[in-house]
Protein backbone atom coordinates (compact mmCIF):
# COMPACT_ATOMS: atom_id res chain seq x y z
CA UNK A 1 0.00 0.00 0.00
CA UNK A 2 1.45 3.38 -1.03
CA UNK A 3 0.99 6.21 1.46
CA UNK A 4 0.02 9.58 -0.02
CA UNK A 5 1.69 12.83 1.01
CA UNK A 6 0.10 16.15 0.03
CA UNK A 7 2.06 19.40 -0.13
CA UNK A 8 -0.55 21.95 0.91
CA UNK A 9 1.34 24.91 -0.55
CA UNK A 10 0.79 24.93 -4.33
CA UNK A 11 4.08 23.90 -5.95
CA UNK A 12 5.42 24.07 -9.49
CA UNK A 13 6.01 20.94 -11.61
CA UNK A 14 9.75 21.58 -11.34
CA UNK A 15 9.63 21.67 -7.54
CA UNK A 16 7.47 18.52 -7.44
CA UNK A 17 9.99 16.74 -9.66
CA UNK A 18 12.78 17.61 -7.24
CA UNK A 19 10.70 16.46 -4.28
CA UNK A 20 9.82 13.22 -6.03
CA UNK A 21 13.50 12.52 -6.61
CA UNK A 22 14.10 12.43 -2.85
CA UNK A 23 10.99 10.41 -2.00
CA UNK A 24 11.57 7.07 -0.22
CA UNK A 25 9.88 3.87 -1.44
CA UNK A 26 6.29 3.30 -0.37
CA UNK A 27 5.13 6.90 -0.75
CA UNK A 28 3.62 9.11 -3.44
CA UNK A 29 3.24 12.88 -3.45
CA UNK A 30 0.81 15.42 -4.85
CA UNK A 31 0.21 19.13 -4.38
CA UNK A 32 -2.73 21.51 -4.22
CA UNK A 33 -3.77 23.94 -6.92
CA UNK A 34 -4.88 26.82 -4.68
CA UNK A 35 -4.84 28.09 -1.11
CA UNK A 36 -8.59 28.54 -0.63
CA UNK A 37 -10.28 26.61 2.15
CA UNK A 38 -12.30 24.27 -0.08
CA UNK A 39 -9.29 23.24 -2.18
CA UNK A 40 -7.17 22.66 0.91
CA UNK A 41 -9.86 20.58 2.61
CA UNK A 42 -10.39 18.43 -0.48
CA UNK A 43 -6.66 17.81 -0.87
CA UNK A 44 -5.94 16.83 2.73
CA UNK A 45 -9.01 14.57 2.79
CA UNK A 46 -7.23 12.29 0.29
CA UNK A 47 -3.89 12.23 2.12
CA UNK A 48 -2.21 10.02 4.69
CA UNK A 49 0.28 12.78 5.47
CA UNK A 50 0.42 16.52 4.81
CA UNK A 51 3.33 18.93 4.55
CA UNK A 52 2.76 22.66 4.95
CA UNK A 53 5.10 25.59 4.63
CA UNK A 54 2.75 28.56 5.07
CA UNK A 55 -0.76 27.11 4.77
CA UNK A 56 -2.70 26.85 8.07
CA UNK A 57 -3.78 23.35 9.09
CA UNK A 58 -7.06 23.82 10.93
CA UNK A 59 -9.06 21.51 13.13
CA UNK A 60 -11.76 21.32 10.46
CA UNK A 61 -9.20 20.16 7.90
CA UNK A 62 -7.95 17.45 10.23
CA UNK A 63 -11.44 16.24 11.09
CA UNK A 64 -12.27 15.96 7.40
CA UNK A 65 -9.17 13.90 6.66
CA UNK A 66 -10.17 10.48 7.90
CA UNK A 67 -6.92 8.71 6.98
CA UNK A 68 -4.54 11.50 8.01
CA UNK A 69 -1.78 10.18 10.27
CA UNK A 70 0.69 13.03 10.35
CA UNK A 71 1.28 16.69 9.45
CA UNK A 72 4.79 18.01 8.91
CA UNK A 73 5.85 21.63 8.96
CA UNK A 74 8.25 22.57 6.19
CA UNK A 75 10.31 24.64 8.59
CA UNK A 76 9.78 25.26 12.27
CA UNK A 77 6.86 27.55 13.20
CA UNK A 78 3.66 25.65 14.00
CA UNK A 79 1.59 28.60 15.25
CA UNK A 80 -0.97 28.04 12.47
CA UNK A 81 -1.48 24.32 13.20
CA UNK A 82 -4.36 23.26 15.45
CA UNK A 83 -2.35 21.22 17.94
CA UNK A 84 -5.33 20.56 20.21
CA UNK A 85 -7.30 18.81 17.48
CA UNK A 86 -4.18 16.89 16.45
CA UNK A 87 -3.80 15.54 19.98
CA UNK A 88 -7.48 14.65 20.13
CA UNK A 89 -7.35 12.74 16.85
CA UNK A 90 -3.93 11.14 17.41
CA UNK A 91 -2.36 12.92 14.44
CA UNK A 92 1.39 13.40 14.67
CA UNK A 93 2.71 16.95 14.23
CA UNK A 94 6.36 17.24 13.21
CA UNK A 95 8.90 19.86 12.16
CA UNK A 96 12.59 20.14 11.26
CA UNK A 97 13.85 21.94 14.34
CA UNK A 98 16.91 24.06 13.65
CA UNK A 99 17.05 23.15 9.95
CA UNK A 100 16.62 26.73 8.75
CA UNK A 101 18.63 28.48 11.47
CA UNK A 102 21.56 29.56 9.33
CA UNK A 103 19.55 30.76 6.29
CA UNK A 104 17.21 32.83 8.48
CA UNK A 105 20.13 34.26 10.48
CA UNK A 106 21.90 35.17 7.25
CA UNK A 107 18.71 36.85 6.01
CA UNK A 108 18.51 38.96 9.18
CA UNK A 109 22.16 39.95 8.83
CA UNK A 110 21.73 40.77 5.14
CA UNK A 111 18.76 43.01 5.95
CA UNK A 112 20.78 44.81 8.62
CA UNK A 113 23.66 45.37 6.21
CA UNK A 114 21.42 46.47 3.34
CA UNK A 115 19.77 49.03 5.62
CA UNK A 116 23.00 50.25 7.20
CA UNK A 117 24.70 50.75 3.85
CA UNK A 118 21.74 52.26 1.97
CA UNK A 119 21.71 49.48 -0.64
CA UNK A 120 18.00 49.58 -1.46
CA UNK A 121 17.42 53.35 -1.80
CA UNK A 122 20.67 53.67 -3.75
CA UNK A 123 19.59 50.91 -6.13
CA UNK A 124 16.09 52.33 -6.56
CA UNK A 125 17.50 55.78 -7.24
CA UNK A 126 19.74 54.50 -10.00
CA UNK A 127 16.80 52.62 -11.50
CA UNK A 128 15.04 56.00 -11.75
CA UNK A 129 18.14 57.65 -13.20
CA UNK A 130 18.93 59.52 -9.95
CA UNK A 131 22.42 59.78 -8.44
CA UNK A 132 21.59 59.85 -4.72
CA UNK A 133 25.09 59.64 -3.27
CA UNK A 134 24.58 62.55 -0.87
CA UNK A 135 20.91 61.94 -0.07
CA UNK A 136 21.40 58.26 0.73
CA UNK A 137 24.89 58.54 2.18
CA UNK A 138 23.85 60.84 5.01
CA UNK A 139 21.67 58.06 6.45
CA UNK A 140 24.21 55.23 6.11
CA UNK A 141 25.95 53.81 9.16
CA UNK A 142 28.32 51.01 10.12
CA UNK A 143 26.97 47.85 11.70
CA UNK A 144 30.39 47.17 13.20
CA UNK A 145 30.55 48.10 16.85
CA UNK A 146 26.81 48.67 17.19
CA UNK A 147 24.49 47.19 19.80
CA UNK A 148 22.20 44.50 18.40
CA UNK A 149 19.27 43.21 20.42
CA UNK A 150 17.99 39.71 19.72
CA UNK A 151 14.50 38.85 20.92
CA UNK A 152 14.35 35.07 21.26
CA UNK A 153 17.66 33.20 21.38
CA UNK A 154 16.85 29.76 20.00
CA UNK A 155 18.58 28.07 17.08
CA UNK A 156 18.16 31.07 14.76
CA UNK A 157 19.02 33.73 17.31
CA UNK A 158 22.16 31.85 18.31
CA UNK A 159 23.20 31.53 14.68
CA UNK A 160 22.80 35.28 14.27
CA UNK A 161 24.84 35.95 17.41
CA UNK A 162 27.68 33.86 15.96
CA UNK A 163 27.57 35.79 12.68
CA UNK A 164 27.64 39.12 14.53
CA UNK A 165 30.88 38.26 16.31
CA UNK A 166 32.69 39.21 13.11
CA UNK A 167 31.31 42.74 13.43
CA UNK A 168 32.45 43.31 17.02
CA UNK A 169 28.87 44.08 18.01
CA UNK A 170 27.57 44.20 21.54
CA UNK A 171 24.81 41.60 21.42
CA UNK A 172 21.95 41.78 23.92
CA UNK A 173 19.23 39.18 24.19
CA UNK A 174 15.89 38.81 25.89
CA UNK A 175 14.10 35.50 26.50
CA UNK A 176 12.19 33.99 29.42
CA UNK A 177 14.84 31.37 30.24
CA UNK A 178 18.36 32.71 30.46
CA UNK A 179 21.21 30.68 28.98
CA UNK A 180 23.90 29.32 31.27
CA UNK A 181 26.94 31.61 31.66
CA UNK A 182 29.23 29.32 29.66
CA UNK A 183 26.96 29.43 26.61
CA UNK A 184 26.53 33.19 26.95
CA UNK A 185 30.31 33.55 26.91
CA UNK A 186 30.66 31.24 23.88
CA UNK A 187 28.07 33.23 21.94
CA UNK A 188 29.26 36.61 23.17
CA UNK A 189 25.78 37.67 24.33
CA UNK A 190 24.44 39.55 27.32
CA UNK A 191 21.04 38.84 28.91
CA UNK A 192 19.12 42.03 29.74
CA UNK A 193 15.54 42.99 30.62
CA UNK A 194 13.32 43.59 27.61
CA UNK A 195 13.08 47.30 28.43
CA UNK A 196 16.88 47.61 28.41
CA UNK A 197 17.10 45.88 25.06
CA UNK A 198 14.58 48.34 23.60
CA UNK A 199 16.38 51.39 24.94
CA UNK A 200 19.96 50.46 24.11
CA UNK A 201 19.82 48.56 20.80
CA UNK A 202 20.74 50.14 17.48
CA UNK A 203 19.22 47.15 15.69
CA UNK A 204 16.56 44.80 17.09
CA UNK A 205 16.12 41.44 15.40
CA UNK A 206 13.08 39.27 16.15
CA UNK A 207 13.51 35.50 16.39
CA UNK A 208 10.83 34.41 18.85
CA UNK A 209 7.97 32.01 18.21
CA UNK A 210 4.46 33.39 17.85
CA UNK A 211 2.61 32.54 21.06
CA UNK A 212 -0.14 34.23 23.07
CA UNK A 213 2.66 35.89 25.05
CA UNK A 214 4.54 37.24 22.00
CA UNK A 215 1.59 38.23 19.82
CA UNK A 216 1.71 42.01 19.48
CA UNK A 217 4.94 42.16 21.49
CA UNK A 218 6.09 45.10 19.39
CA UNK A 219 3.47 47.83 19.34
CA UNK A 220 3.35 51.61 19.77
CA UNK A 221 4.81 51.70 23.32
CA UNK A 222 7.78 49.55 22.30
CA UNK A 223 8.54 51.67 19.23
CA UNK A 224 8.46 54.83 21.36
CA UNK A 225 10.95 53.18 23.75
CA UNK A 226 13.45 52.46 20.96
CA UNK A 227 16.13 54.80 19.67
CA UNK A 228 14.99 57.09 16.87
CA UNK A 229 17.91 55.75 14.84
CA UNK A 230 16.99 52.12 15.52
CA UNK A 231 16.22 49.49 12.89
CA UNK A 232 13.70 46.69 13.44
CA UNK A 233 14.21 43.35 11.66
CA UNK A 234 11.37 40.83 11.70
CA UNK A 235 12.14 37.38 10.36
CA UNK A 236 10.07 35.66 13.08
CA UNK A 237 6.30 35.88 12.57
CA UNK A 238 4.12 38.74 11.40
CA UNK A 239 1.90 38.57 14.46
CA UNK A 240 4.76 39.48 16.79
CA UNK A 241 4.50 43.04 15.46
CA UNK A 242 1.40 45.24 15.35
CA UNK A 243 1.85 46.23 11.72
CA UNK A 244 -0.31 49.36 11.85
CA UNK A 245 1.73 50.64 14.80
CA UNK A 246 4.96 49.91 12.93
CA UNK A 247 3.73 51.92 9.95
CA UNK A 248 2.90 54.88 12.19
CA UNK A 249 6.24 54.66 14.03
CA UNK A 250 8.11 54.73 10.72
CA UNK A 251 6.06 57.65 9.41
CA UNK A 252 6.54 59.60 12.64
CA UNK A 253 10.29 58.99 12.74
CA UNK A 254 10.09 57.10 16.03
CA UNK A 255 12.45 54.52 14.50
CA UNK A 256 14.63 54.90 11.43
CA UNK A 257 13.83 51.81 9.39
CA UNK A 258 12.39 48.30 9.33
CA UNK A 259 13.08 45.07 7.48
CA UNK A 260 10.15 42.68 7.20
CA UNK A 261 10.15 39.12 5.83
CA UNK A 262 6.95 37.96 7.56
CA UNK A 263 3.46 39.41 7.69
CA UNK A 264 0.26 38.96 9.68
CA UNK A 265 -1.52 37.96 6.45
CA UNK A 266 0.39 35.98 3.82
CA UNK A 267 0.53 36.45 0.92
CA UNK A 268 0.58 40.09 1.96
CA UNK A 269 -2.01 42.32 0.21
CA UNK A 270 -0.52 44.43 -2.59
CA UNK A 271 -1.80 47.65 -0.99
CA UNK A 272 -0.17 47.04 2.41
CA UNK A 273 1.54 50.29 3.51
CA UNK A 274 4.80 48.54 4.42
CA UNK A 275 5.27 47.59 0.77
CA UNK A 276 5.36 51.23 -0.28
CA UNK A 277 7.63 52.94 2.26
CA UNK A 278 11.12 54.23 1.45
CA UNK A 279 12.55 53.23 4.83
CA UNK A 280 11.38 49.61 4.72
CA UNK A 281 12.87 46.50 3.11
CA UNK A 282 10.28 43.79 2.47
CA UNK A 283 10.67 40.22 1.24
CA UNK A 284 8.04 37.47 0.71
CA UNK A 285 8.85 35.17 3.66
CA UNK A 286 12.00 33.81 2.03
CA UNK A 287 14.21 33.97 5.13
CA UNK A 288 14.46 30.19 5.39
CA UNK A 289 14.86 29.55 1.66
CA UNK A 290 18.21 28.15 0.51
CA UNK A 291 18.60 25.86 -2.47
CA UNK A 292 21.67 24.26 -0.90
CA UNK A 293 19.61 23.36 2.19
CA UNK A 294 16.72 21.87 0.21
CA UNK A 295 17.75 18.22 0.00
CA UNK A 296 18.78 17.92 3.65
CA UNK A 297 15.53 19.46 4.91
CA UNK A 298 13.26 17.44 2.61
CA UNK A 299 15.08 14.19 3.40
CA UNK A 300 14.62 14.87 7.09
CA UNK A 301 10.88 15.52 6.63
CA UNK A 302 10.46 12.32 4.66
CA UNK A 303 12.41 10.39 7.29
CA UNK A 304 10.12 11.65 10.06
CA UNK A 305 7.01 10.74 8.05
CA UNK A 306 8.44 7.30 7.28
CA UNK A 307 9.02 6.75 10.99
CA UNK A 308 5.32 7.33 11.69
CA UNK A 309 4.31 5.12 8.76
CA UNK A 310 6.49 2.25 9.98
CA UNK A 311 5.54 2.59 13.65
CA UNK A 312 8.96 3.85 14.66
CA UNK A 313 9.70 6.78 16.99
CA UNK A 314 10.17 10.21 15.47
CA UNK A 315 13.34 12.04 16.50
CA UNK A 316 12.38 13.82 19.77
CA UNK A 317 13.75 17.14 18.51
CA UNK A 318 11.27 17.08 15.61
CA UNK A 319 8.16 15.70 17.32
CA UNK A 320 5.64 18.30 18.47
CA UNK A 321 2.53 16.13 19.06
Amino acid sequence: MVARIVFLDPLSPQRMEALNGLLPPGFSIFTTTARDEATQAAAIAEADYAISGDVPVTGAMMRGAKQLRGVHKWGVGIDNFDLGTARELGIRIMRTTGSNAVPVAETALAMMMATARGILPGHKGLERGEWLKGAVGQHCFMLSGKTVGIVGLGYIGKSLARLLRGFSCRVLYSKPNRLDPAEEAELGVEHVPFETLLAESDVISLHCALTPQTRGLFAAPQFRAMKKTAVLVNVARGGVVVESDLVEALRAGEIQAACVDVFETEPVPADHPLLHMENVIVTPHIGAAARDNFAATVTRMYRNIASVEHGEPVAPLDLVV
